[in-house]
Formats: structure tokens, C-alpha cells, sequence
């Protein structure tokens, strides 16, 4: 007897990078392809990861009880309007499984986070995907799709992966445009690298506003990305909603006595922002310099554009895995000349820029 079938939507997710090629090649020894802290996270962390595994045979009954206190004296916010996740991620699909369904809409900037779509998708609601400018969102282009059928915009502020951002103003407008039944979700995963003068940290607006909220994640400048820890700052109705459609126990004992400790070590946070700062500056000035085009960043992370066919985005990638060096590609026709390299530690960095100097060159 056949299996019944799943929802329809669930066809159009595809995978949206691009893994490197798997035969012939050494394994990578330098990793700039997934966003991680390569500075770790703080010894503290550790040292509490590895106390917690004295538990590890219990359950965490109610992570939001030990986290949530812990991130907004950190940050200064509200504990009861926090609730978490296995990650960002886990957020995302929950507010999608809760705000969305056949008939509903999504809206996204075309080239943002590749794999919000698929959270639509799952749901069988429509994605609505509007063009960028430069990959940095178009305010005007998103406020223009809204219907009576969005539900949910979906904004990643700073972007990924191209590291583009929207100021406070920007925000704001898109924001004031949209109706009081629809969410505005912010992925503020990036949040801790952005440094313009105009950026307006994301909980300010969720703040002052009934129909916003808040992604942020563990995984970035605290460096625990293998915890898998994630955190919604929202209204009460809509974090009561994501609670009640969590997994029973969605965070393990060491990843949450992790994150605790990871906030109180501010100093190691801030040595990470500033040699993520220094690198990102360094890279992009270096790359521009072999004539390369590299979209200004305020993430941990940089979009760097191979104009010339003859030395492709691909054929790089492919030279520089031959070398241990492993950057990202996108699966997304508007990236299939591009890479996008995460800032390592100086050496890492300075090999990924060596390497690509040669490939340019002429070698490979």
C-alpha cells in the first residue's frame, strides 16, 4: 500500500549550495566555507560544556528557564519575550509552521538566505522572492509585493551570504508599510559583526512593535555553531505560539551551560569582533587589489564577484580545494560567479588570498 503523499510544496525545496568536488581532492585544512567562528568559543564555554556532560544522562526540562535570563541580562532585554531553539533555523521553520499555510505568501529578497524558502515551501505557502539591489534588499521592492495574502516578511539583517545590510531607516520603512497581520522576522544572526553607524540593532523596532520579531543564534561571534543554540526575541502571543510547537526538550544540558557561560565572557566576544573587523578589511582591500569586485560586508564573511569566464568563480573554488582550501558556492544562478569566503584566522586568510592570486595568474 503507497505511502499518502507529502504536501506539495515540499517538491520545490532543492539544496542551495554547492558541496566541493568529492573525488581527487585532499580535504580541506583550511575551512572558510560555513560561517563559523574560527577563534571558538570562549574557554569558559568549554570548560561548562564539559561539566554539563556530568548530566548528560537528564534532560534540560525547560531551557527558555536557564536562557533566558542569562540573554537579556546580557543584552538587556526582556526574559519573558525569549524563547529557544536548536539554532536559528529551528525558529525559523517553527514561526513558518505556525504563520503559514496554503493561501499564504512569504516575502524574501531574492538573493538573501537561500534556504528561508524552503520553511514556505514545507508549508505549501507561496514565497514571494523580490529583486535586490546589489544583493541588498530593496525596501521599495518588498513594501510593492505586499498583499492581503503576506504573512510573513522575512528579512536577514545583515545578509547572508552576501553580507549586505539595511539601515535603521530602512527597516523602519519597510516595517511601516506592511499590515498588523503580518510578521516581520528579523535574522539578526550576524548582528554582533555590524559596525556601520546606521545599523539599528534589531530588537529596538521588535520593542516598539506588536507584529516584529528577533532571530539571533550562538553559532556565530560566540563560536558554539556544533551546540546548536538559537534564540527568538517577540511579542508575548507569538513567542507563547513558538513555544508551544517546540520539539519536548529542543536544547541539550552542555549547549545551553555553554551559552551562559559565552555571554559572560565579554572579553573573548570582543577579541572575536575585532580580528573579524581587521581580517574582513583586509581581505576585501586585498581582493579588490587583484581586480576583483567584493560587496562591502558587515558579517563575518565576505561576496567576492570573478568577472573574467576564462578565471571562473568555479574553476577557483576548484583550484583552491585541490590546495586544502575550502570556500562556498551557491547553487542560486545569481551567485554562479561568485564565492563567498569567511574570515579565518590572518594565515588562513592570507593563504585563501595567495592562492586566488595565483589562480589568477594563471595557475590551475
Amino acid at each position: 500500500m503507497a505511502v499518502a503523499r507529502a504536501k506539495a510544496g515540499i517538491e520545490h525545496i532543492k539544496p542551495h549550495m554547492i558541496g566541493g568536488p568529492a573525488a581527487a581532492v585532499p580535504p580541506a585544512a583550511v575551512l572558510l566555507n560555513s560561517n563559523e567562528s574560527v577563534f571558538g568559543p570562549s574557554p569558559l564555554a568549554r570548560e561548562a560544556a564539559r561539566a554539563a556532560v556530568s548530566g548528560f544522562e537528564r534532560y534540560l526540562e525547560n531551557p527558555d528557564s536557564v536562557l533566558a535570563p542569562a540573554i537579556a541580562g546580557c543584552f538587556g532585554l526582556d526574559a519573558a519575550r525569549i524563547t529557544t531553539g536548536q539554532g536559528s533555523d529551528d525558529l525559523l521553520a517553527r514561526l513558518a509552521r505556525a504563520y503559514l499555510g496554503p493561501g499564504t505568501e512569504l516575502i524574501r529578497s531574492a538573493n538573501g538566505y537561500l534556504k528561508v524558502p524552503n520553511y514556505a515551501y514545507a508549508n505549501d505557502a507561496a514565497v514571494i522572492s523580490v529583486p535586490d539591489d546589489n544583493f541588498k534588499p530593496s525596501v521599495e521592492g518588498m513594501v510593492a509585493a505586499l498583499t492581503e495574502r503576506t504573512r510573513i516578511v522575512y528579512l536577514a539583517n545583515p545578509e547572508n551570504p552576501a553580507g549586505t545590510y539595511l539601515s535603521g531607516v530602512e527597516v523602519r520603512r519597510l516595517h511601516a508599510a506592511m499590515p498588523e497581520n503580518a510578521l516581520l522576522v528579523i535574522d539578526a544572526a550576524y548582528e554582533e559583526y555590524a559596525d556601520a553607524a546606521d545599523y539599528e540593532p534589531a530588537h529596538k523596532l521588535v520593542e516598539e512593535a506588536g507584529n516584529v520579531v528577533m532571530c539571533r543564534t550562538f553559532s556565530k561571534i560566540f563560536g558554539l555553531a556544533g551546540a546548536r543554540v538559537g534564540w527568538l526575541y517577540g511579542p508575548d502571543d507569538v513567542i507563547d505560539t513558538v513555544r508551544r510547537i517546540s520539539l519536548t526538550f529542543p536544547v541539550a544540558n552542555p549547549s545551553a551551560a555553554a551559552a551562559v557561560a559565552a555571554m559572560e565572557d565579554r572579553a573573548h566576544t570582543r577579541f572575536v569582533y575585532e580580528a573579524n573587523r581587521k581580517g574582513r578589511n583586509w581581505l576585501t582591500a586585498e581582493l579588490q587589489g587583484l581586480g576583483l569586485s567584493v560587496i562591502p560586508s558587515q558579517a563575518n564573511f565576505i561576496l567576492v564577484h570573478f568577472p573574467d569566464p576564462a578565471r571562473s568563480a568555479e574553476a577557483c573554488d576548484k583550484t583552491l580545494r585541490q590546495k586544502g582550501i575550502a570556500l562556498r558556492r551557491f547553487a542560486s544562478p545569481a551567485y554562479k560567479d561568485c564565492v563567498r569566503i569567511t574570515i579565518g584566522h590572518a594565515h588562513e586568510i592570507k593563504a585563501a588570498r595567495d592562492a586566488i592570486a595565483a589562480f589568477l595568474e594563471g595557475e590551475g
